[in-house]
């Protein structure tokens, strides 16, 4: 029998705010643990809580980047359970109001676009972190506990670890692009929890689900997903029944662990804070928030294919806020928007893949000029790229030492020209036979004799001259 795998995710995002959702503690991570707590986001008896306003606008930014319809009236309520990194024993959340409803998010898999529906996007505060620390036992760092994140919940549209991945990296990118989150996964400020179900292929019935909890790497997701969709499949096939748990997945082994068996919205027992009144956030408060947005990846993809560049290659620099914000910055310099993406898709993504950038974006623009003005080929401009890199030396510099600066002396071009068309007399004869190719030969031994410091495109030129005389 033939399955469909129906999947949804839950992907919570720590906000960049300079302090936590209810109280004035440091939102740092990294610190000394338990540096970074108080009354009121550990949950003692008579702390009240204040809302942050930053964190309200951060999650309006996301959902406006995400299509989202903005809720002018919003409440927060608690979620009441009990883990050992939840000091409270209840999380402030949002459940029947939250901030944004009903956006979506378009993802591109093996060449067609699909639109993934979000039900909605809420504010919430984080837990803290527990951390098995290898000597039998675990503790618990509070730090994150109060930690601003937004969930971003989506509705079973998803169909494939394929298009789970390209989701995840489309959020990734876009929230990346507002600022209103590192969005690390190393460090945890963005994870995501996967429900998902299998069915037979066609039907209209959805199956029994699990959630696997807090994967923090787009591989394991990727793993997970492809290992549940199978397990689920064979225990049906077994005739078993799938049971609704949460599941951890254990990624050094590549197998899921039931956690405990899944809750539901009313097992959490959610009522209104009664310390927190409701919000009221109104369109023109929307609307300045909105007016906030920076340009957004699909904003500048289209800016750049506006600019003559080929839907790939806009594709690749905004694939990522760093490398778009640097091409713009040498653009600026060098309005030359193929040769400049070019020579940073060609060279500075390829080094990027093993280590950070060692070019600022105002060093990359003077080589770039040489090039443009036609003071170093293209092919030289490489070689002082690399020197450029290794050494941190300037571009003027490089191309003095090394001695590659481009020939475009006419005079000297000429006598170049003149001894290439007497020394190969048989590539004259087939050129004026009607075998055009064969002026690419004379070229290359005019490029060989300048040690590649002529100017090419003068080089043809002349060539031509001398042999359409």
């Amino acid at each position: 029998m033939k399955y469909d795998t129906v999947i949804g995710l839950e992907v919570h995002c720590e906000l960049k705010t300079q302090t936590k959702c209810f109280c004035g503690c440091k939102n740092n991570f990294g610190d000394q643990p338990n540096s970074n707590c108080c009354p009121v986001c550990l949950g003692f008896p008579g702390a009240l809580p204040v809302l942050n306003q930053k964190a309200v606008e951060y999650a309006i930014m996301a959902g406006l980047a995400f299509n989202c319809s903005i809720n002018n009236n919003t409440v927060f309520e608690r979620k009441n359970y009990f883990y050992p990194d939840l000091s409270k024993a209840y999380q402030i959340s949002q459940l029947e109001k939250p901030l944004c409803v009903n956006g979506y998010v378009e993802i591109n898999v093996n060449g067609k676009t699909k639109k993934i529906r979000l039900n909605r996007i809420h504010l919430e505060e984080d837990a803290g972190k527990l951390i098995h620390d290898g000597i039998g036992g675990t503790v618990v760092d509070y730090n994150r506990g109060g930690v601003p994140l937004i969930e971003i919940v989506t509705e079973p549209d998803i169909t494939s670890a394929e298009e789970a991945v390209a989701f995840l990296e489309t959020l990734k990118n876009t929230i990346a692009y507002t600022g209103i989150s590192d969005v690390k996964m190393e460090e945890g400020s963005l994870r995501c929890d996967v429900n998902l179900s299998v069915k037979p292929a066609g039907s209209e019935v959805l199956g029994t689900r699990t959630e696997m909890k807090n994967l923090n790497s787009f591989k394991a997701v990727y793993r997970a997903i492809n290992y549940e969709q199978k397990r689920q499949i064979e225990e049906i096939e077994d005739g078993h029944k799938i049971i609704q748990e949460t599941l951890r997945w254990d990624d050094s082994i590549g197998e899921t662990k039931s956690m405990r068996s899944k809750e539901d919205s009313q097992d959490y027992r959610y009522f209104p804070d009664p310390d927190l009144l409701p919000v009221y956030i109104s369109d023109e408060e929307i609307n300045k928030i909105k007016s906030k947005l920076p340009k957004l990846p699909t904003e500048l993809k289209a800016e750049y294919v506006g600019y003559g560049l080929s839907d790939y290659d806009a594709s690749l620099l905004t694939e990522s806020k760093e490398i778009s914000d640097y091409f713009n910055e040498v653009l600026e310099k060098v309005n030359q928007p193929k040769l400049v993406a070019n020579f940073i898709i060609n060279e500075t993504l390829r080094k990027l893949k093993e280590e950070e950038n060692k070019i600022e974006a105002n060093r990359m623009a003077e080589l770039l000029i040489l090039i443009n003005n036609n003071e170093i080929s293209t092919t030289a401009g490489k070689q002082v790229f690399e020197e450029m890199w290794k050494t941190g030396k300037d571009a003027k510099t490089l191309v003095e030492e090394l001695g590659l600066k481009q020939l475009n002396n006419d005079d000297e071009i000429k006598k170049l020209v003149l001894d290439a068309i007497s020394n190969f007399p048989q590539s004259v004869a087939d050129y004026k036979s009607g075998k055009t190719s064969a002026i690419g030969f004379l070229v290359g031994q005019v490029m060989k004799n300048s040690k590649g410091k002529a100017n090419p495109q003068k080089v043809n030129e002349m060539l031509k001259a001398e042999l359409e005389k």
